[in-house]
């Protein structure tokens, strides 16, 4: 097994990661009947769309003798109505320094190959934006 998950009630769930015990607490959304207190579960697709593309360069940038550290991402998630569903998720991907152009296409295609984009429903729509600064 990877994770455990258990409801606590006020539409809350706590889920344990069972190799390292690590907790995420969940909350349903303000829009969704919920507190908002915690990250939502679709929060939680589309920030790991982000950790992975961004986790997926740093394999490569490693296989290429580049350092990516300090790369962030800011992620927005857009949600639909009838069924209720995530339909787009916006990720800026900023760099902290440059690389030569072909080093850059080549993070750049890593991360759009990591296995959680390739694992979502091709309906949803993933605008990545990779920024490099000048």
């Amino acid at each position: 097994m990877t994770s455990s998950v258990e409801y606590l009630g006020n539409l809350r769930t706590t889920a344990t990661h069972l190799a390292s015990e690590k907790i995420i607490i969940t909350d349903a959304p303000v829009d969704n009947h919920g507190k908002g207190e915690a990250f939502s579960p679709t929060d939680l697709v589309a920030t790991a769309l982000a950790s992975c593309l961004i986790t997926i360069m740093g394999i490569k940038a490693r296989n290429l003798e580049v350092d990516i550290d300090g790369t962030k991402a800011e992620v927005t998630k857009v949600m639909g109505t009838e069924p209720r569903r995530i339909v787009e998720v916006k990720i800026d991907v900023f760099f902290p320094k440059s690389f030569d152009d072909k080093t850059q296409k080549i993070l750049e295609k890593a991360g759009l190959t990591c296995p959680i984009a390739n694992s979502l429903n091709s309906n949803l729509n993933q605008r990545i934006r990779f920024i490099w600064p000048s």
